[in-house]
């Protein structure tokens, strides 16, 4: 497979359930969701020769937990790391949680 802007599938509300079920049975005392603002997202996007975004799964060892990076991805398949943009400290699920019975949770 190669990295390109349409990579990625689009999965039913069901499958995405599923998923984040067992992942919350195998790991009862994780995060549960990460929020990033739309603005931050533009802004890795938005980086010249930018393709996608690619999610590292990072532990934060002081609240320990896992800890969401993003990177923007170039056309070589490479992250964008020299004068990129790169996000962590999302807003996280819990405490920013969905309402029940609107998400996924």
């Amino acid at each position: 497979m190669n990295l390109d802007p349409t990579t990625g599938s689009i999965i039913s509300e069901e499958e995405a359930k599923k998923i984040i079920t067992l992942f919350a049975e195998k790991f009862p005392k994780q995060t549960v969701s990460s929020f990033i603002g739309s603005d931050n997202v533009k802004k890795i996007l938005e980086q010249e020769g930018c393709i996608g975004i690619r999610i590292y799964n990072g532990y934060d060892e002081e609240a320990q937990k896992i800890s969401l990076v993003l990177v923007g991805v170039d056309k070589e398949e490479q992250d964008i790391l020299e004068y990129g943009i790169i996000y962590d400290r999302m807003a996280t699920c819990p405490p920013f949680c969905p309402k029940p019975k609107i998400g996924l949770v």
